[in-house]
């Protein structure tokens, strides 16, 4: 019978955490387990990966959800209510994430060749292919009318990250907060009549 587990899944990802913050992804994963209070071969047998790690401290696991779930929506429910409920999500995973993964980031000297970077690939452009793809499909339904997908697309996500942007990265201690959903119902009052079949 295998030995209970004394130190957590939790506790590694926080003690990778704190050393992320301090070095950046130069970290080393020796430091993350001396940290942890385990051995090396002990972190890995639960992280596959520094990436694994790194993607679990940050939240990335679960960044496309908003995606999945907006391509199973083609031709049900309300196009609308479709595209406000997936930038909200959007809003909330990347008003999640990406202030610690620019901390991370900013932190420690920065490789060369960054495996973590390789992985995310580039994740405003997936965004904004999603959103296509899900207003292409709309469009051949004839729940859009035909609209240019891609800039439709790059307009939508240049706003949501902008919006991030403000709101969660730089945010004005001056100013009231602008509320996510009024911000999503004023943005499609705006975009909808051009999508509207």
């Amino acid at each position: 019978m295998p030995r209970p587990r004394v130190i957590t899944d939790e506790r590694i990802v926080e003690a990778a955490r704190e050393v992320f913050l301090e070095q950046g992804f130069s970290a080393t994963t020796a430091e993350i387990a001396r940290r942890a209070g385990v051995s090396e071969g002990t972190l890995f047998k639960r992280f596959a990966s520094k990436e694994d790690i790194f993607e679990e401290v940050v939240g990335l696991r679960n960044y496309a959800a908003w995606r999945e779930e907006l391509a199973g929506l083609v031709g049900v429910g309300d196009v609308r209510r479709n595209l406000e409920r997936a930038a909200l999500g959007f809003i909330e995973t990347a008003g999640r994430i990406l202030p610690g993964l620019m901390l991370i980031f900013s932190r420690g000297h920065a490789p060369a060749h960054n495996p973590m970077l390789e992985r995310l690939g580039n994740p405003i452009r997936h965004d904004a292919d999603a959103v296509a793809a899900y207003l292409r499909a709309e469009v051949a339904l004839g729940r859009v009318r035909p609209v240019d997908a891609d800039v439709t697309a790059l307009t939508l996500m240049g706003t949501l990250t902008h919006y991030v942007h403000r709101e969660h990265m730089t945010p004005d201690p001056a100013r009231e907060p602008l509320d996510a959903g009024r911000f999503v119902r004023g943005l499609f009052d705006v975009l909808w009549p051009g999508l509207e079949p």
